[in-house]
């Protein structure tokens, strides 16, 4: 929560106040672009042995808690509008907003530790719908009444817990 891509949702929410279409194309995206990463995560972890990918994933959980402090900046995704329409545009802004965001790291990272593809996909994706559709139905209210420090604190972390549980090799309660 509070990164570019629910920043990205606020400020499609507010331009072109038609949420369905909007919450499609989240979904369209976060599906491809989470799949996609998944598939590199399992690739990952079965050219890495279970040692070394078991120090890998508890770092990049680690590096993620650390990456959550620092806050995004919202890219500019007005171009295209016309082109694509706002269900198009919604996929394109949200597929090329989480190429190496924080969520599909953390797919890729989720991938290569639990080794099924469709669970992970599953799970990130609903986060991010979770995330991201009250930011659509809501627009700047959100926006206005959550503290977006308080949540990337927490997220950070949630992130530090699962790195050291990882690298202690707790992972197996997971």
């Amino acid at each position: 929560m509070g990164d570019k891509t629910q920043l990205l949702a606020l400020l499609l929410a507010a331009r072109f106040r038609k949420p369905v279409p909007i919450i499609l194309g989240i979904l369209v995206a976060t599906l491809v672009n989470h799949g996609l990463a998944g598939a590199v995560g399992e690739g990952i972890a079965r050219a890495l042995g279970p040692e070394v990918l078991r120090w890998v994933i508890g770092g990049s959980f680690l590096a993620m808690a650390v990456w959550m402090l620092v806050p995004d900046e919202i890219d500019d995704a007005e171009g295209g509008t016309q082109r694509f329409g706002v269900f198009g545009t919604t996929v394109v802004a949200f597929f090329l907003a989480e190429m190496g965001d924080k969520t599909q790291i953390a797919t890729v990272a989720l991938a290569a530790r639990y080794h099924d593809l469709l669970p992970v996909v599953t799970g990130t994706t609903l986060g991010m719908m979770l995330a991201n559709v009250p930011a659509v139905l809501l627009g700047d209210q959100v926006a206005r009444r959550v503290s977006m420090p308080v949540v990337h604190a927490i997220a950070a972390g949630i992130f530090a817990v699962l790195g050291v549980l990882t690298l202690l090799n707790v992972g197996r309660l997971f």
